[in-house]
């Protein structure tokens, strides 16, 4: 046999035994430095922009652990509080019944997320999966709704409620914001992306409308769901106006009622203020974080098809 040819060093270059000699480095051209300039002015104004976000959230925070409401104005001329107080937040819960108040807020907006979700859902099958005379035209009449400003219906929604005797109630606070045209609206605009086929095959199988909207549709529609479930939560839970007139007994009031018996005469309890609001601030802050990639999947799903 022929033995290999020996590798022989380079005139001019030390060599050495199993190591490959180095590459050269490509030089940067200037395309690529100008591309990588702006993706860092990019990111840094990306940073700049997040920033604007958070420095309200962190005022909010040395607020909360200032000592005194009349230090205010000096956290505003320095920056930092003169005097830290952690204990702002159990003094919340002594000033008022906070724990109800949350208590109120979670019940009532936990309620009507559900009650919406069930019953927009149901309405978005009937306008979107099944054929009927005048479907288009009711949904278009039923969409209309949206173009009443709320105000305007406060005054005969008080009235039925009142006629119904769900006047300072929790019947009255959680019945009326269990329909919304707006979420009908957008689980329609989701079912109509789902294909129509299932529903044509399910048929040929014996399905009724029933198991096809409870095991075809509704698995299939959970991410649209769980964003209407998401803006109800929201929406209720922050909601001032109707639990304002609706209620007259302090057990029944809600969070955002609850803030205002931190107005003394002597003039607003800033701190405590802040403080109630940091903590009413955590079930929002915790259903977003845990159904963030089912907010964005369902956003982007219910927009394919109008």
């Amino acid at each position: 046999m022929t033995k290999p040819a020996s590798i022989q060093p380079v005139a001019g270059a030390p060599f050495t035994p199993g190591r490959k000699p180095k590459k050269a480095a490509p030089d940067t051209s200037p395309i690529e430095a100008s591309s990588k300039l702006s993706r860092t002015l990019v990111f840094v104004g990306l940073v700049l922009l997040g920033m604007t976000f958070v420095v309200p959230f962190v005022w909010q925070v040395l607020i909360a652990l200032t000592e005194n409401p009349s230090e205010v104005d000096t956290l505003t001329r320095t920056g930092m509080p003169p005097a830290i107080e952690p204990g702002n937040f159990a003094k919340v819960f002594q000033r008022v019944d906070f724990a109800k108040y949350f208590f109120n807020s979670l019940f009532i907006a936990s309620w009507a997320t559900i009650l919406q979700v069930i019953t927009c859902s149901m309405a978005a099958y009937a306008f979107s999966r099944i054929q009927w005379p005048g479907r288009d035209k009711v949904f278009l009449l039923y969409l209309g709704t949206l173009m009443v400003p709320g105000v305007v219906l406060m005054v005969p929604n008080f009235a039925i409620v009142l006629g119904l005797g769900m006047f300072n109630d929790y019947t009255g606070l959680i019945i009326p914001a269990a329909f919304s045209a707006y979420g009908t609206f957008l689980l329609r605009q989701f079912m109509l992306t789902i294909p129509s086929s299932l529903d044509e095959a399910a048929s040929i199988d014996g399905a009724g409308h029933w198991r096809i909207f409870s095991q075809i549709i509704l698995p299939l529609a959970r991410p649209g769901l769980i964003v209407l479930a998401i803006f109800a939560f929201l929406f209720n839970y922050n909601s001032f106006f109707w639990p304002l007139i609706l209620t007259k007994d302090d057990n029944l009031r809600t969070l955002p009622l609850g803030l205002l018996q931190f107005d003394s005469t002597y003039g607003p309890e800033t701190n405590l203020i802040m403080a109630a609001s940091l903590m009413a601030m955590l079930p929002p802050i915790i259903l977003f974080i845990v159904l963030q990639k089912y907010l964005v999947k369902g956003i982007q799903l219910g927009a394919v098809k109008g």
